[in-house]
């Protein structure tokens, strides 16, 4: 729980810098919507850059660790809960409060101004909250997709998952393709928590506990029908304070090589506050 009061004053203290290998269990796919749509190519492709590399774009990383943590938190109630659009078809409902002491909205951001619950009066919020994590594009690892993968691929970087529907009157099957990044693919991840007071040092625990999440869950489409199981390794954690910035100060390396258990535990110790030095 935070301890986060209406009080508590905002300075950068320094950042906590999480890096590291994002590995594929299963093929991934994040769909980059069908306006790229080729003769004979999957219904669903992936999102690509510029160089034609399938990549993990930031938002989708981080919208996936919020929604898992507002479920483990038990913040996905009808009163917890704001839309963001109430648009018929296209509703989006997030969690939001204004709870000084809410972590969702710390690790997040929070948004000033009025906003309609899905349960409930509306809230008005009177102040913005700074978000404190912010979560980058990653890259695909080009070396990660072997020959030997390349061979049995129907693309040089990727491969196309048939589905069928089955309608449950008539029996009649309507085929879809879905374009997936492979089982074996790495992407680098990035990702800076800032620090802004010293009850900021307590949001990595919960960053590490989304990460976990994801790790038992599933990233990007097709999550229910097998797609999207992913590991964290060879993690790297640092600190950098103020100093680092002000005056070319070093910075501290608390974690290297390392999984998420590892990173878990020192991120729940007790003295881990105490490593972050100002």
């Amino acid at each position: 729980m935070s301890t986060h009061t209406a009080q508590t004053q905002l300075q950068l203290v320094g950042k906590l810098i999480l890096s590291g290998e994002l590995h594929c269990e299963t093929g991934l796919h994040i769909g980059a919507g069908k306006g790229s749509l080729e003769i004979g190519g999957a219904d669903n492709p992936v999102v690509k850059d510029a160089f034609g590399l399938p990549y993990i774009p930031g938002s989708s990383l981080r919208g996936r660790i919020r929604s898992l943590l507002e479920n483990a938190l038990g913040l996905t109630t009808p009163a917890e809960l704001v839309y963001l659009s109430k648009r018929k078809g296209q509703e989006v409902r997030i969690h939001q409060s204004d709870r000084p002491d809410d972590e969702i909205c710390l690790l997040f951001g929070r948004n000033p101004g009025r906003m309609d619950r899905v349960s409930g009066e509306a809230i008005d919020m009177r102040a913005a909250t700074p978000a404190r994590l912010a979560i980058y594009d990653a890259p695909l690892d080009a070396e990660s997709i072997t020959p030997q993968m390349r061979e049995n691929l129907d693309d040089e970087i990727t491969e196309v998952k048939s589905e069928n529907a089955i309608d449950r009157i008539t029996s009649q099957a309507n085929p879809r393709t879905l374009e997936r990044v492979p089982a074996g693919a790495r992407f680098q991840v990035r990702m800076v928590l800032d620090v802004l007071c010293e009850e900021d040092k307590a949001l990595a625990a919960r960053l590490v506990e989304g990460l976990r999440l994801l790790e038992d869950d599933a990233l990007g489409g097709g999550g229910s029908r097998g797609s999207g199981r992913v590991r964290f390794a060879n993690l790297k954690l640092v600190w950098r304070n103020r100093g680092f910035y002000s005056s070319g100060g070093a910075e501290t390396e608390l974690a290297s090589a390392a999984d998420l258990t590892a990173v878990q535990a020192l991120a729940n110790d007790a003295s881990f506050g105490e490593k972050l030095a100002s």
